[in-house]
């Protein structure tokens, strides 16, 4: 049911043409860019979630009759490269999402418009090779080249070059190269042999490590294959994995995406087969597979697959708990814990899963849970560049602020690098964490692990 104010049912995702010739019309997708943006500016409900709103609202403002017609087409840009593709005004905000007539999709708009610019040549190498995370990911793991490329890019010499070369703030945190990849050090396969199937999970996980958790934090995957090895859940590592895509759709870079699809999909859908969970540690990479790519290829039987095989980590552990088979032989109190749900987590529709977990722990031991739900602005590669890393740290005050509130023992972020971001700016404003800390990193420590 629909409404002259709004749409009155839950939101509905029509399939992305990526692949149609019209995608790639710009006179069309200008058009459509006008009304959308003309729609937003009647309803202005969006303001206060990221800097894309605010800034077409400024341009349509400084306007002689404040109004989208005297806004010029080329500064309909300064919108799009705005927007970091959280879908949070689609699935939290917008009235006039689908089924609505008004059929309003604002981050697959701004994707378009991302995809013709790409298309035309007008992204920077620069920001090609940031969006390569299994290029520079390389690195990692071998002896003597990650400690000094850890320490050169420390140095205040070396972040200048980053920002003159690859338009990165010097005073953005950067994820440092792992001395050891999850692939290298963790074992291939769980030790658990009896498979317990729960009505809603597989009694069996395959892993797939992710660009970050291999090359950069390996630890939040030992981490999670102890909290497996303790509930006696076989695991096994996914054979081989490329790049979800994220950050190459963050670019419009469809192609490129395609390419990591192609790599991905047809050993992940034997995994979904053989009736493996497929878990990732990293929102955005589960999204890519539970959304965006069912979304660019709705008729591929096999990316179907891996989309319903596919879960976040603690919306399979708390299904688990739910099945009667996850253990709560907790021992270690946590304290005060400041709790962070990522946007690419609110958005997959499945409530509040880690927080569930966090309340299981506080049921055998203390828990004091603060948890903050709002964007922290880091956005993937948009908190780093320098042309957006002031506003990402101006995005995130509110939530710097409400994590610091009773002086956490732990702060902590199912994403990692929105959990770096928030530790940062709580630094910057005189209260800084005590210990950040991954949620399942905490999890395992309750289980005194």
């Amino acid at each position: 049911m629909t409404t002259r104010e709004g749409n009155l049912e839950a939101p509905t995702r029509h399939p992305l043409a990526w692949q149609e010739a019209a995608f790639y019309d710009e006179a069309d997708c200008t058009r459509e860019l006008e009304r959308v943006f003309d729609i937003c500016h009647g309803c202005r409900r969006c303001v206060s979630l990221c800097q894309a709103f605010p800034t077409l609202f400024d341009l349509i403002d400084a306007t002689e009759d404040g109004e989208l017609e005297h806004v010029a087409k080329k500064d309909y840009a300064k919108v799009v490269e705005q927007c970091y593709l959280c879908d949070l005004c689609y699935m939290t905000k917008c009235p006039y999402v689908p089924p609505h007539p008004w059929n309003l999709d604002f981050p697959h708009t701004m994707l378009r418009a991302k995809a013709i610019r790409f298309s035309k040549g007008e992204v920077k190498a620069a920001d090609k090779f940031l969006a390569s995370t299994d290029v520079h990911g390389q690195f990692a793991g071998i002896p003597v080249v990650v400690q000094a490329v850890n320490a050169v890019n420390r140095t205040k010499v070396a972040r200048k070059l980053m920002d003159s070369a690859l338009g990165v703030d010097p005073e953005a945190w950067m994820p440092e190269l792992a001395s050891q990849r999850l692939r290298w050090s963790a074992a291939k396969q769980g030790s658990a042999t009896v498979v317990t199937n729960g009505e809603r999970t597989p009694g069996k996980v395959a892993l797939f490590a992710t660009c970050y958790v291999n090359y950069n934090e390996p630890g939040i995957g030992h981490d999670l294959l102890a909290l497996l090895e303790h509930n006696e859940i076989a695991y096994v590592l996914v054979e081989k994995e490329s790049c979800c895509g994220m950050p190459k759709l963050e670019l419009g870079d469809l192609q490129s995406v395609a390419r990591h699809k192609e790599d991905n999909i047809p050993v992940l859908a034997k995994y979904a087969a053989e009736g493996y969970a497929i878990i990732t540690a990293v929102p955005s990479c589960t999204l890519m597979f539970k959304q965006e790519l069912p979304l660019m290829f709705p008729d591929d039987r096999d990316v179907l697959a891996v989309q319903e095989a596919m879960f976040d980590p603690f919306e399979y552990l708390v299904a688990r708990h739910k099945d009667g088979l996850l253990k709560l032989d907790f021992k270690a109190a946590l304290g005060k814990v400041s709790y962070h749900i990522p946007c690419h987590g609110r958005v997959q529709k499945i409530g509040k899963k880690t927080e569930e977990m966090f309340k299981l722990i506080g049921q055998s031991v203390e828990v004091q849970l603060n948890t903050v739900e709002r964007c922290s602005g880091h956005a993937g590669m948009y908190g780093v560049k320098t042309a957006f890393h002031a506003t990402a740290m101006k995005i995130g005050k509110p939530v710097f602020k409400a994590m610091a509130k009773d002086d956490p023992d732990y702060i902590a972020s199912d994403c990692p690098m929105a959990g770096h971001h928030i530790a940062q700016g709580m630094q910057l404003a005189g209260t800084p964490a005590k210990a950040l800390r991954h949620p399942l990193s905490l999890v395992r420590i309750a289980y005194g692990l």
